[in-house]
């Protein structure tokens, strides 16, 4: 197998500035920041996603199967939303060991992939005494072209302009309330995670609920951790080319993920108010962790790294650059135990001081310069 390159480099425009406010001035201390999170919300989640789905009137979690110690899993139906028109969905939880009291949680809402919870990938999860609690988040949005989006909960708050990705990302919300409410979680080591759209979710899930501590998309790419304004083509290691995925094919293809405004840009994303790195903002001073596979070319790890760079001007500026940090990987589209052994290593550090992996902010692309032209202040 070869090693994966970048080819090919285009930025439409420079990232704009993060630290810019709407008067025309700039963010001139962390005070400012705060309030200035407000107008980044305003592009990266509303503009982009539609905003988001209201705090529910309710939550109650309803006991399905008890875990027992050889299979240490135990399942909810969540009921929320209204009180006169409630949606309801399942949890799974699964725990690291016959100890059913509180724990790191890792919320992954990627159950729809029949894929993601293999064997491996729950090793490495229950070894750094995590619990895992997973839900199927189409069970709130159908991921479906097709559907008139009246179900589901759209049906719970209609006339509201929330995309799918927005109503997924509510769900993680949900599990963390139910999480608490249970005595599972240790509410200071919190993780969302999810692969592909599902990391999209995650991404936009942890940016709007600070009680994610730890915020993992993996190979999210444009509408997630990627970059609409830098488009790549890479080299991938089966000695093929592939190009990464543009706003253009998102609306194409998946315009539900999206809010209506978003079709405005779509032949021209450099006019865009925004870029990836104001989404990414909005999780700092957290912590913000972007998993990517170098031979993942559509989901563009090349922008990733742009925002990346980008984002840690945010993180610098708050005097916590050590908490901005990406890992890349050989190989494909996938969400590997690999990925999850460095989200478990962040776990473990911030718990208990235990080293990151050396090649966590290594610098995978040779000759990239950043895609951005300011400084913080």
């Amino acid at each position: 197998m070869e090693k994966a390159k970048l080819l090919k480099m285009d930025v439409l425009a420079p990232l704009p500035d993060v630290f810019m406010k709407a008067d025309g001035t700039r963010v001139a201390s962390p005070e400012e920041w705060e309030e200035h999170r407000k107008e980044l919300y305003r592009t990266a989640v509303e503009l982009q996603y539609g905003g988001m789905p209201p705090e529910p009137e309710f939550l109650e979690a309803e006991l399905l199967y008890r875990h027992v110690s050889a299979q240490r899993a135990s399942s909810y139906r969540i009921h929320t939303g209204r009180r006169d028109k409630e949606i309801t969905f399942t949890m799974q939880v699964v725990w690291p060991d016959s100890n059913p009291g509180k724990h790191p949680i890792i919320v992954d809402g990627d159950g729809c992939f029949p894929y993601v919870y293999f064997d491996e990938n729950l090793d490495v999860i229950g070894k750094a005494g995590a619990a895992l609690i997973r839900f199927n988040r189409t069970e709130l949005a159908h991921d479906l072209k097709e559907d008139v989006h009246t179900d589901g909960l759209y049906g719970v708050y209609p006339g509201m302009t929330f995309s799918a990705l927005a109503a997924w990302a509510w769900g993680y919300h949900r599990c963390v309330d139910a999480a608490i409410k249970l005595g599972i979680a240790d509410e200071s080591l919190i993780a969302f995670t999810g692969h592909s759209r599902g990391g999209k979710t995650a991404l936009l899930a942890g940016a709007t609920d600070t009680r994610a501590t730890i915020v993992n998309p993996n190979g999210s790419g444009a509408g997630g951790a990627g970059c609409y304004r830098v488009h790549s083509l890479t080299h991938r290691e089966d000695n093929t080319e592939q190009r990464s995925e543009e706003l253009t094919d998102l609306l194409r293809n998946f315009p539900f993920w999206f809010g209506p405004d978003m079709k405005k840009y779509a032949e021209d994303e450099s006019t865009l108010p925004f870029d990836e790195h104001f989404l990414k903002a909005l999780v700092a001073p957290r912590v913000l962790l972007d998993t990517e596979a170098l031979s993942d070319g559509w989901a563009n790890p090349v922008g990733a790294y742009m925002t990346h760079l980008a984002v840690g001007e945010v993180y610098d500026f708050l005097g916590v650059p050590e908490r901005n940090l990406i890992h890349y990987r050989d190989g494909f589209h996938f969400h590997k135990p690999e990925d999850l052994e460095v989200l478990t290593a962040v776990i473990c550090h911030m718990r208990d001081g235990a080293p990151l992996p050396e090649d966590v902010n290594k610098t995978p692309f040779d000759g990239t310069a950043p895609s951005h032209e300011w400084k913080k202040p």
